[in-house]
């Protein structure tokens, strides 16, 4: 049986709409809770995530960190399924959306489905529409998009939208606690710690040196100990970890 669900500008016509709790296989909102608990266990967040996009729907899902958008490269995607080439672009995409909204603007974007097209260079996978839903939330100070893809003709709902971004921050809230519980197994020391704050704050090897009355090399060699446990290659991924993280 084919699924449909009815979203506000979207419907044609006196289309019947079927809710997707009338249809096997498609959970209810209550099923998708008690999922999302029973999930909370769980190594990740991808299979949350995928069960969020099957609530709605969608084909693809994508995780993105949208408060890291800044940042080089793609350190700010999270998980997802999309080809990586329209990862690649609607980070960009993204990025400028970011950068042209106020504070204000991206407070009152939380919750509420917002929808854009693929840029024109890009192609979706076949049987899927050219335009995307962005859910945003947060998690603690961690802010978050859910981008989604959906098969071509999919009537969607806003209700049902607006709830899988409520649950997409509810599961991401069980990976982010267990990540900041795992993390701190390995227990950054209180010179760590300083250092890793300070590089945060922009400063030198040479200036947190003066700052704490050690040498260069110490304070580098805290660094390097400090890139090692977070699994970090360079100080900006190492910030960008600790940020994540809650750790400064």
């Amino acid at each position: 049986m084919e699924v449909t669900y009815a979203i506000s500008g979207f419907e044609s016509g006196s289309r019947r709409v079927t809710k997707p709790d009338e249809v096997d296989g498609v959970l209810s909102r209550e099923q998708m809770i008690r999922k999302l608990n029973q999930a909370g266990g769980a190594a990740g967040v991808d299979a949350p995530l995928r069960a969020l996009c099957d609530y709605v729907g969608g084909s693809h899902y994508l995780l993105a960190r949208y408060d890291l958008l800044q940042e080089k490269g793609l350190d700010f995607i999270v998980t997802g399924n999309w080809p990586f080439d329209l990862v690649r672009r609607v980070g960009t995409v993204l990025a400028d959306g970011y950068s042209r909204s106020t504070e204000i603007e991206r407070c009152l974007a939380l919750l509420q489905p917002q929808f854009e097209d693929l840029p024109d260079e890009c192609r979706p996978p076949a049987g899927v529409s050219r335009r995307f839903c962005s859910l945003f939330f947060s998690v603690g100070r961690a802010r978050f998009a859910l981008l989604l893809l959906f098969p071509e003709e999919l009537i969607l709902s806003q209700e049902r939208l607006r709830e899988a971004a409520l649950l997409a921050a509810y599961a991401t809230s069980f990976v982010e606690e267990r990540q900041r519980k795992s993390d701190r197994d390995f227990e950054l020391t209180d010179r760590e710690l300083e250092c890793l704050f300070w590089i945060a704050e922009g400063k030198t090897s040479d200036e947190i040196a003066l700052i704490l009355g050690i040498s260069r090399n110490t304070i580098n060699n805290y660094i390097t100990s400090v890139m090692r446990k977070t699994a970090t290659k360079t100080r900006s991924e190492a910030i960008a970890y600790a940020v994540r993280n809650n750790l400064v």
